[in-house]
């Protein structure tokens, strides 16, 4: 049923912090509805309206609204925010598991969470070894992560470098609204990839395809690294990234719903391509 509490004003400076792995971000107050994106655990979402059990938040970098559920934020008290200033390190493994003890084997993770989250750290060191920090959660709690699990800077990559990391994601499912390690949608898989080359691009596929950060490029002068969209003019609706030797590199639901490589010249690629974009 639709929720149809009142919705509460808010002050201009109410922030959230995520405290589930990936939490969906929906239209709606209302879990009938469509998923237009999601947010990353630790991260910190603007608050834009409250519900009773629903927060509609903004995201941090590209501005991105939609409804989450309250049981998966904690509000932010004071600032910074969380694992935005000090010792912080990020998520490099696809996922990552945190533990309470510096030990794979006596308990259970008490989470796991993917590719780019970003963690505050309280020790460098493990009682055992160095292998292992010690992080502070947004919920407050203790774990350990692996050091061979995060990264203490992320450094810009290369095209090349950019599309063998975009290879480890073959296969990984395809899901709407996705933009995590735990399953992409076709812009979100390209928003993150160009995140690892140092660049804020938009959300969505229109948006993307219509980005001032990049130029328009004739489709027989493409290089590898170049972003493809498709459907209509003004109606864009997928987008890949070009890998050379007529190939290129998306999240969909052609034939495998999953990230895949799929050839250019190929229906219906072909006949559907109508934008083709180089970073500036």
């Amino acid at each position: 049923a639709v929720l149809l509490a009142a919705c509460v004003a808010v002050a201009a400076d109410k922030q959230f912090v995520v405290v589930q792995p990936v939490v969906n971000m929906y239209s709606a107050a209302n879990l009938d509805v469509d998923v237009v994106s999601q947010a990353l655990y630790g991260s910190t979402l603007a608050v834009v309206e409250e519900q009773e059990n629903w927060v509609k938040v903004r995201t941090p970098g590209d501005d991105y609204l939609g409804w989450v559920q309250r049981t998966a934020l904690k509000p932010l008290a004071g600032n910074p925010p969380y694992a935005s200033a000090g010792n912080t390190v990020e998520v490099r493994s696809m996922a990552a598991h945190i533990y309470r003890e510096a030990d794979v084997t006596k308990h259970a993770p008490l989470i796991t969470v993917p590719l780019e989250t970003r963690l505050e750290v309280v020790a460098a060191n493990g009682p055992k070894d160095d292998r292992w920090l010690q992080v502070k959660l947004p919920d407050e709690r203790l774990g350990w992560i692996q050091q061979g699990d995060v990264v203490t800077e992320r450094k810009p990559m290369s095209i090349l470098e950019t599309i063998e990391f975009a290879k480890r994601f073959l296969g990984l499912p395809y899901t709407w609204g996705g933009r995590s390690s735990f399953g992409y949608d076709c812009s979100g898989f390209m928003q993150m990839l160009m995140r690892q080359r140092g660049y804020d691009m938009p959300r969505d596929a229109q948006p993307q395809a219509e980005w001032t950060g990049s130029r328009s490029v004739d489709r027989k002068e493409l290089q590898a690294g170049d972003l493809l969209y498709f459907g209509k003019p003004g109606n864009i609706g997928h987008t890949g990234m070009y890998i050379g030797n007529g190939e290129f590199i998306h999240a969909t639901t052609n034939t495998r719903p999953v990230i895949q490589i799929s050839r250019l010249d190929d229906m219906p690629w072909t006949k559907i391509v109508v934008v083709q974009r180089r970073v500036k």
